[in-house]
């Protein structure tokens, strides 16, 4: 394996991030201000919010702020009594200067600052099996090393393909309790009714087919990591008995009377937004702040593309006994594709150009796929049936969101009008696949 190299900036080349000030106007916390350069900003009145208000008519997570190259986004949660700006209850807007919001009873002013804080940077091009040397990679690695020092409790964010599982595995490997068992538990590949048997273990005879006592997970993990991916899609009626794992660190097997105690690390990944599944209903706010404790995004391929001639190189290490030739003009085509599948559609492309001895060869779905006819996902049946249809999904809306922004000339209300689909959602995908809209934008 090529070792990692060390890449050097002087101060001046350091990246920085805006902070964002919140004050607020009116309400319970009147007076209260704070700069904050974290992303997302969430407010409510739950401890794990970033700015925490005294107000009963405030939901939980109510509010999300986040950066982006339009400006400040502030989005509703799915709050019960709705988020304003100038008088209109919104669902998103994005703001480029001091906005006025009202949430509940309480008002606040947010403020993007000129005052920017520098970004930590790791040294190295990789951690573990990630690969870039990109800035945002490598601020991921710095946040990474830093964490993995601690036996803090870890959420993974990020894509489908993003790397979620290598980044717990790293983190796992660069921690003291790297000797000990990693136990990972996919909690999206396995029926709901298996889910409580596959974390807790069951004794023999409580319930029909237990033939024999069990192990669970969290045992089977005993001083080392335990790694809980999607865990987006643990069944609500479970959460509780996970809750209750964190805070006692002990573990009851499904049909028994004793309690189990439990030294574990606690990592967990999942591409849905957590936050926002709270403030539906569908996940408990308190088990989320007890796995948030950090907060680590995966950001997707097509935010760091400058990093696809070295993962070209690395996997083309793994695959081919001898590397063959790839010209600059593939290496920037590659480089200007849109990858919904991310690192992994990459990995799956170089893996099958580098069996074949051939240019990868893959179904354009960049600015050129415009009649979606053609999705750009090659069905696989060797691969997992998630990924593969997470793929199929992504594909599709890049190519659907393509179309109907051509089809509209960039007018966002006529274009959600023909999709039938919220405008804030509207932005979300234009976002999430960094398609520029021609022209007027609203």
């Amino acid at each position: 394996m090529t070792q990692a190299t060390r890449v050097l900036l002087d101060e001046s080349q350091l990246p920085t991030v805006q902070q964002i000030r919140v004050e607020v106007r009116r309400g319970a916390n009147k007076g209260e201000t704070c700069d904050l350069d974290d992303e997302p900003i969430r407010i409510g009145t739950s401890s794990g919010c970033q700015v925490v208000l005294d107000d009963p008519t405030v939901s939980g997570v109510h509010v999300e702020l986040s950066r982006t190259a339009r400006g400040i986004l502030i989005r509703d949660l799915g709050s019960t009594n709705g988020t304003y700006v100038e008088g209109r209850r919104i669902q998103g807007v994005y703001a480029d200067d001091a906005t006025t919001v009202r949430v509940g009873n309480t008002e606040l002013k947010v403020t993007p600052l000129k005052k920017e804080s520098p970004v930590e940077l790791a040294a190295d091009d990789r951690f573990g099996e990630l690969v870039g040397a990109s800035l945002v990679m490598r601020a991921v690695y710095a946040r990474m090393k830093r964490v993995a020092a601690t036996d803090a409790t870890v959420l993974i964010t990020g894509e489908t393909g993003t790397g979620k599982e290598l980044a717990a595995q790293a983190i796992r490997d660069k921690s003291h309790r790297s000797d000990g068992p990693f136990v990972v538990v996919d909690c999206g590949a396995m029926p709901a009714n298996l889910i409580e048997s596959e974390l807790f273990g069951h004794e023999r005879g409580s319930f029909t087919g237990a033939e024999r006592t069990r192990q669970g997970a969290f045992e089977r993990a005993h001083g080392g990591t335990i790694f809980l991916d999607e865990i987006g899609e643990m069944p609500l009626a479970l959460q509780p008995a996970l809750l209750g794992i964190l805070e006692r660190r002990e573990s009851r097997r499904v049909g028994g009377q004793q309690p189990i105690s439990v030294d574990v690390r606690v990592i967990t990944a999942t591409n849905r937004n957590l936050a926002e599944e709270v403030a539906r209903g569908a996940f408990r706010a308190d088990l989320y702040y007890r796995l948030a404790v950090v907060e680590l995004r995966l950001p997707p391929l097509r935010e760091h593309a400058e990093d696809i001639p070295m993962l070209v190189d690395h996997f083309l290490t793994q695959f081919a006994a001898e590397k063959p030739p790839i010209s600059p003009a593939t290496l920037e085509q590659l480089k200007s594709h849109a990858w919904p599948g991310n690192v992994r559609e990459l990995r799956n492309v170089i893996e099958r150009a580098a069996l074949l001895a051939e240019p990868p060869k893959w179904q354009a779905t960049g600015p050129t796929a415009t009649n979606g006819s053609a999705l750009g996902v090659a069905v696989d049946a060797n691969q997992p049936f998630k990924d593969q249809k997470n793929a199929i999904i992504n594909a599709f809306e890049l190519a659907y969101v393509q179309q109907l922004v051509k089809a509209t000339g960039g007018n966002i209300a006529a274009a959600a009008r023909r999709a039938r689909i919220d405008r804030m959602y509207l932005y979300k995908l234009l976002d999430r696949y960094n398609i520029e809209l021609p022209g007027r934008i609203r």
